[in-house]
């Protein structure tokens, strides 16, 4: 009498499951590089062009855009040869701009500012032509920068409003200028249009501006412009303490530091700095 006849092993399953899963994600890193190299461009792209780029035969990445042309991510022009971002991305990319908060996103980039500067950070918006504090994470310091969240100060004579200001159109400018004049807040404020101008122009070349005493005595700021996915300079991130603390030597060091630190908001945010030399 012969025994149980000895079952066969079941094959493992293992490596092919991780290989489908490795195969998965490969073409969602895909799908997804495809709407990045989609997105740099203004008019679309042949399938030969985005196939040299991404590396990809032209038979795997057609096989790509068909699935995503389905959702609606991406479209073709029959006319013109070229595929271009469809609707669907349009539509996901809008429900992360009516989700974003400025002051939210910009918190634990502001308060590692300020551990790294040991001074209070703020962030500011331009508001009918006045600089308006929105956020801010104090320092330890005893002796303190005095602005609150609500306050408002004049935009030529502050940090913040000349950083916002030298990334405005000249239009922008004038409209400020019109509404609140260069009126003086301290001996050091700058009053004359023509020297105002000047100010702007150093601000876009070197990255930040600097308040040196111009809105309150002993008082000094650093800041930095923010921008939306347009270019457009909405907001500034600063640091501002007293002179005693901020003194010639610390002003390119926090300069630095700052314009870091609104890059790092600017991009959490979608936005995007406008080039060198297009103002």
């Amino acid at each position: 009498m012969t025994g149980p006849r000895a079952r066969k092993p079941a094959p493992s399953r293992a490596p092919a499951a991780a290989g489908d899963r490795r195969g998965q994600v490969q073409s969602l890193q895909r799908a997804i590089r495809i709407l990045e190299v989609l997105a740099e461009s203004a008019y679309g792209m042949s399938l030969g062009e985005m196939a040299e780029i991404l590396g990809l035969p032209p038979s795997t990445l057609h096989r790509l855009l068909t699935t995503l042309e389905s959702s609606r991510f991406v479209r073709f022009d029959a006319g013109e040869g070229l595929w271009q971002i469809g609707v669907q991305a349009f539509v996901i990319g809008s429900a992360f701009v009516r989700a974003r908060d400025l002051v939210r996103m910009a918190r634990p980039h502001m308060r590692r500012l300020m551990e790294a500067s040991g001074e209070t950070a703020n962030i500011y918006v331009e508001d009918n032509g006045e600089a308006v504090c929105i956020g801010q994470v104090e320092c330890r310091q005893v002796m303190r920068a005095i602005s609150r969240p609500g306050g408002r100060v004049r935009m030529h004579c502050s940090g913040a409003g000349k950083a916002i200001l030298a990334w405005r159109d000249d239009e922008e400018l004038a409209a400020v200028l019109r509404r609140h004049g260069l009126p003086r807040a301290t001996e050091r404020t700058i009053d004359r249009p023509a020297r105002l101008r000047e100010e702007l122009a150093r601000i876009r070349e070197r990255g930040f501006a600097v308040d040196d005493e111009e809105y309150a005595i002993g008082m000094r700021c650093v800041a930095a412009p923010l921008f939306d996915e347009q270019g457009y300079a909405i907001a500034a991130v600063s640091v501002s303490g007293p002179r005693a603390r901020i003194d010639d030597a610390r002003l390119a060091e926090l300069g630095s530091l700052v314009a870091r630190t609104a890059r790092a908001v600017t991009a959490a945010y979608g936005g995007t700095e406008p080039e060198k030399g297009s103002f």
